[in-house]
């Protein structure tokens, strides 16, 4: 679910609710950038403001936002990495939380 904490949707940090769609096609937010940083060993989410060091996990997600990787996709590319563990809800509910918060963009098909 994403981010409903007060200090985030007064600040004005945190868009509208959205509910991804299998279809969505998923790219990292436009001020923005995904790097692996080697000072911290980790991918980061720079932006103007600052920088989000990233878990493994959401690093695996985010590097698959490339714009032409859907949602549906997505999850199936981490689903094989993933096979023993029903990945699909998790990845959908970071996804939702990382649009919120402008670190994807999405397009709608249709």
């Amino acid at each position: 679910m994403p981010c409903t904490c007060t200090t985030c949707w007064e600040s004005g940090n945190v868009s509208e609710p959205v509910s991804l769609q299998p279809d969505d096609v998923l790219a990292i937010g436009r001020y923005y950038r995904l790097q692996w940083e080697e000072a911290q060993q980790a991918y980061v989410l720079l932006y103007p403001e600052g920088m989000v060091e990233l878990s493994e996990t959401a690093a695996a997600v985010l590097t698959r936002c490339n714009g032409q990787a859907s949602l549906a996709h997505i999850i199936a590319d981490l689903q094989q990495q993933f096979p023993d563990d029903d990945i699909a809800a998790d990845v959908r509910e970071f996804l939702e939380d990382a649009y919120a918060h402008g670190w994807v963009r999405l397009t709608r098909a249709g």
